[in-house]
């Protein structure tokens, strides 16, 4: 891949994602007002458990497949390419129907039994359907990003989450006349809407791709004719010869189940959480109290939360082909400056999010879900939000690290990390909810992040002695850290007490997001600069918008040192 073609699919899926993600968020608002908290625990559950078996379905089959495909066009062997392709779409159909049905055959067991709420029941059993499609969807997305179309890609996650939005707020608002149950369910069946509209999209472009590949066809086999005849020679390779579904099968789970393993993470702790917290909880804050904390978690933090790992991720992914190139080339003062700048990238372009989204937890919150139909969310929304989204800072670690490793082939520590990480969850649920409550569970999670990523930065320190910034800059960025928060923080209490232009409470909330949010996003190119955080070489590294910014902000600051 090209680095043109590779900037410029990072920048598809990038704007992709980040459409989707608001998408997402836009879903949550009037599906909080139709269920209440309450309801989105119920809704949380069925979802969260859906997420676990649609990854352990694909089983990392896409990233794998992307992988097969773009070798083996590279080296001409189209029929082994297209080959490949049929045998991961059998994996998907046979695989999807097997996790449809465990979904549907588990439904009662997990939401009634394990996650103490019967009214999960029929939403898990509404989205099951969504297994049969995802697979599917995920292998021809795999497929299209190993050709480096990422078009496709991009468009069929925003047209997914379109309809998904549209068809999960019909039918919640539809069905609440049946019962809430319905309308949970209606809600939870968005998803399988959302699957038909993407799968419809990801044919359209398979068909349009078809056209284009058999227009070139014919000029293809006359360049290879003359080749032939003038005793061109086809480039040497070691990659395998794939003839038979077994052998493709193989070299796919060999490559996949490493991958599924880091997928399932974040999934597989939220999972975690949609399981525990009902039973944990119930005996402090009753069974209806304890799912609307859930609802408040799953609902609202886990939506905002995921907001800055987004641009994050994205950069970091974009860089980790030039390091698996290098290392397997040996040029490891190549892999230890991607690796650095990797990292600092990841952590430079995630911090203003994070900031924004915690200073800003209360107004947002306020503006975006309200408090209409909630008895905890006034008091706790703002701080689980806050306090998750803190633990993104260090998911944004923790998956970037990681992605390092899977480039340099390091997979055993980084599932062992995964094991701990997971395990240590698991355990601080039962050891902190008692007296912590919900608080206690969200700093398992965050303790979780804390530990994969401080096992991934440790096993790269010993491949590769990088650094990710001097000790100077460090100290600068904490510096630059603290005085945001104390800004943004002083800034929220202002305009939380004193600000009330409107008569609409939502109104009022959205007015003090806005301006809190404005002040975090300019201080924060504005002290990096103050204090030389950022270089000129960091800068040349950021996507085009945010070199803009850094750039006035620089030339206003200059200006403002030399009036002074």
């Amino acid at each position: 891949m090209s680095k043109d073609s590779l900037v410029k699919g990072t920048i598809i899926l990038t704007v992709a994602a980040l459409v989707a993600r608001f998408l997402g968020v836009f879903q949550r608002i009037p599906l909080v007002y139709l269920l209440g908290d309450e309801g989105m625990g119920s809704y949380s559950i069925a979802f969260n458990l859906y997420s676990v078996l649609l990854v352990v379905a694909t089983a990392g089959i896409p990233s794998a497949l992307s992988k097969m495909i773009s070798e083996r066009i590279a080296l001409g062997r189209h029929e082994e390419a297209d080959r490949i392709y049929r045998a991961a779409i059998l994996f998907a159909v046979v695989a999807g129907i097997i996790a449809a049905g465990v979904l549907f055959a588990l439904s009662e067991w997990f939401a009634a039994g394990v996650s103490k709420d019967p009214m999960a029941i029929l939403a898990t059993q509404a989205v099951a359907p969504g297994l049969l499609l995802f697979p599917i969807i995920a292998v021809m997305r795999g497929y299209f990003q190993g050709r480096q179309h990422m078009m496709p890609n991009g468009v069929s996650q925003v047209v997914e989450q379109i309809f998904r939005l549209v068809v999960a707020v019909g039918l919640a608002y539809a069905l609440l006349s049946v019962s809430h149950e319905w309308a949970i369910a209606g809600a939870s069946f968005g998803g399988v809407a959302g699957g038909v509209a993407a799968l419809g999209v990801m044919i359209y472009y398979t068909l349009k791709l078809k056209r284009k590949d058999a227009g070139e066809a014919s000029s293809s086999a006359k360049s290879v004719t003359a080749d032939t005849k003038k005793g061109a020679k086809q480039p040497a390779s070691n990659t395998p010869v794939l003839t038979s579904y077994g052998s493709i099968y193989g070299a796919l789970l060999k490559l996949s189940i490493p991958i599924v393993i880091f997928s399932i993470t974040v999934t597989l702790v939220y999972s975690i959480d949609s399981s525990s917290v009902i039973p944990l909880l119930q005996d402090k804050f009753t069974t209806d109290g304890a799912r609307e904390l859930l609802g408040i978690l799953g609902g609202r933090a886990q939506s905002l939360a995921g907001i800055p790992i987004i641009l994050a991720i994205a950069l970091s992914q974009s860089v980790v082909p030039l390091i698996s190139s290098s290392f397997s080339r040996g040029e490891m003062d190549h892999v230890k400056h991607h690796t650095s700048r990797v990292l600092q990238l990841s952590i430079l372009t995630g911090l203003p999010m994070v900031l924004l989204i915690v200073l800003a937890a209360r107004p947002l919150d306020g503006f975006i879900f309200g408090y209409e139909k909630s008895v905890y969310g006034y008091e706790n929304a703002p701080y689980i939000i806050g306090l998750l989204t803190i633990s993104a800072m260090f998911q944004i670690i923790m998956q970037t690290s990681g992605a390092v490793l899977m480039g340099m082939g390091r997979m055993k520590p980084l599932m062992l990390a995964v094991v701990v990480g997971v395990g240590a969850k698991v355990a601080l649920n039962y050891i902190l909810a008692p007296s912590l409550d919900i608080y206690g569970i969200v700093l398992a999670t965050m303790t979780c992040f804390i530990i994969m990523s401080f096992m991934n930065i440790r096993v790269l320190h010993k491949a590769v002695p990088f650094k990710v910034f001097s000790s100077r800059r460090w100290i600068g960025l904490i510096v630059s850290t603290i005085v945001i928060c104390a800004v943004g923080f002083g800034l929220e209490y202002v305009t939380h007490t004193y600000l009330h232009p409107f008569g609409i409470d939502r109104l009022n909330e959205g007015l003090n997001a806005s301006i809190v949010s404005i002040v975090v996003i300019a201080m924060y190119p504005l002290m990096l600069m103050l204090t030389k955080v950022v270089t000129k070489e960091d800068v040349r590294n950021l996507p085009g918008p945010i070199q803009k910014i850094i750039g006035k902000v620089s030339r206003i600051t200059k200006r403002g040192q030399a009036s002074s």
